[in-house]
């Protein structure tokens, strides 16, 4: 019983210094930025330092969406459509429900869109079909699908050359 007490004993004094030390260190930072002009001016580098790589790291992510997308678009471009009336319906419905499943996963966004993008292609009326995907997908593949739209020429909307999304048309 008694080697219980100690082992308890020292556990709580342990944690308790490791407390106090906390605030300790707390209390000394707060007092350093409060007082020392030095210090406040050496925090305020570090976070412009750090804000400057976030921002740097968020272009670069972007361009590299873009780069991907003119890609996408590219290949899709090249692989070609069906021509019958059945198999372009058959491919517009098989893009549609795949878009709509990879839709919940944010992994697959680029490949959600490029669905769309496909079934766009080959829907009689897209201009019609933009309309319904602004009140159905979700933003973010929203946002793909219209750098998509964008980056094709050859797609056929009454609104040419302006993807019209978010209820513009």
């Amino acid at each position: 019983m008694a080697s219980n007490i100690k082992t308890s004993t020292i556990i709580a004094a342990s944690v308790g210094t490791v407390a106090v030390g906390i605030v300790a260190y707390a209390l000394y930072f707060d007092h350093r930025r409060r007082n020392d002009p030095e210090f406040r001016k050496a925090l305020k580098r570090e976070t412009r330092k750090q804000a400057k790589a976030a921002k740097a790291e968020a272009e670069a992510a972007s361009a590299e969406q873009r780069k991907a997308i003119r890609e996408a678009v590219e290949k899709v471009n090249a692989e070609g459509f069906p021509t019958d009336s059945e198999d372009v319906e058959r491919f517009f419905m098989e893009e549609v429900a795949k878009g709509e499943a990879l839709c919940l996963s944010e992994s697959e966004q680029l490949e959600a869109a490029l669905c769309f993008f496909r079934a766009l292609k080959v829907y009689p009326q897209p201009d019609e079909l933009i309309t319904i995907y602004d009140k159905t997908v979700p933003k973010p593949i929203l946002d793909i699908l219209a750098e998509m739209v964008a980056l094709d020429p050859r797609l056929p909307l009454r609104n040419a050359g302006k993807p019209r999304f978010d209820g513009e048309i």
